[in-house]
This record gives C-alpha cells, sequence and structure tokens, in this order.
C-alpha cells in the first residue's frame, strides 16, 4: 500500500512543533524524521511513532495499535505505535507523542550523531 503524499505532508506537519521534520519513502511507505532522528513511519494511512521500554506504555494506555508486519507466515511486531486519535487533530495535541518518539529515537542510538540534514 503506497502512502499518499497529502498525507505525509500532513504528517509532517503534526511533528514540526518538535522540530524539523523530513520525510523519506521507504518499502512501500514512509519514514519520518526530526532533527534527524527518525521517529515515525507511514503505512497506508496510518502514522506510526516510535516508542521503547519507556514510552511504550503511554501508547499502550492511550489505546495505540503497534504496527505489526507479517514475514514467512508469522506476524512480526516493531516499536511503533499509533496515536489517540486527537492527536491526528492539531500539531498542538500531538506535540507531547512526538516528543516521546524523538526521546525514544535519541534513546536508540546515544552514542551515533543524527542523521545530517540535507
Amino acid at each position: 500500500m503506497t502512502v499518499q503524499e497529502g498525507f505525509a505532508e500532513y504528517c509532517r506537519e503534526l511533528l514540526a512543533p518538535v522540530g524539523e521534520v523530513q520525510g523519506k519513502r521507504m518499502f512501500g511507505g514512509y519514514g519520518l524524521y526530526v532533527d534527524g532522528w527518525f521517529v515515525a513511519i507511514i503505512v497506508g494511512d496510518t502514522l506510526y511513532l516510535k516508542a521503547d521500554g519507556e514510552t511504550q506504555q503511554h501508547f499502550i494506555d492511550a489505546g495505540g495499535r503497534r504496527f505489526v508486519y507479517e514475514i514467512r507466515g508469522k506476524q512480526q511486531g516493531m516499536g511503533y505505535w499509533t496515536v489517540p486519535t486527537e492527536a491526528m487533530d492539531s500539531p498542538a495535541l500531538m506535540a507531547p507523542w512526538a516528543r516521546l518518539a524523538l526521546d525514544a529515537a535519541r534513546r536508540a542510538a546515544p552514542a551515533r550523531k543524527a542523521k545530517p540534514r540535507r
């Protein structure tokens, strides 16, 4: 399923309050970076934000769904979660979730520098 450019642009706008947002097509979906850190994926018409052991419970408690794909007939989950429906309504409501994703991305690779901006 391909990502509609309009939806990807909307998601970039939602994440913009927490930093400079860049997008990149990948594997039939779309990846989003904030200040060079990989924080989100878009698959179809769904935005998934990065989570880790420190932030995952926030997404679960808010009713988030984990990104799951199938490989060799088995379901495989990744550390990306949906946000509450209302967070998709405005950058202000998305900001706390985007900050959680950015924090998780930074913790995932503390020794590496952010991807250079183009």
